[in-house]
């Protein structure tokens, strides 16, 4: 995973969201596709950028895609942020 292909994918606000509705657990392509008014492409768009910033993991079942988070990658992602947190930030990090 690189941080360049994360930080294009959460530049956008519409990721964004989709990622927010993640947080609550799986949700199908059609769920998510229902909470915006977009075309089915634009969000199938969307949805394979978080998938190739590795945010959103991807399975099927029978005929739904079900889109979920990728807490690994975002968790990575806090953890690299954290160390710009300066003095007070490591002293909480050393106890």
């Amino acid at each position: 995973m690189g941080f360049a292909e994360t930080f294009k994918a959460l530049s956008d606000p519409v990721r964004r969201q989709i990622l927010e509705m993640l947080k609550d657990g799986k949700k199908s392509a059609g769920e998510i596709g229902a909470a915006f008014d977009l075309s089915g492409a634009t969000v199938s768009y969307h949805l394979s950028q978080l998938k190739k910033a590795e945010l959103v993991v991807e399975s099927k079942h029978k005929n739904f895609v079900f889109y979920e988070l990728n807490v690994s990658v975002l968790e990575e992602i806090i953890l690299w942020i954290s160390q710009f947190g300066g003095k007070e930030n490591e002293e909480k990090n050393n106890e």
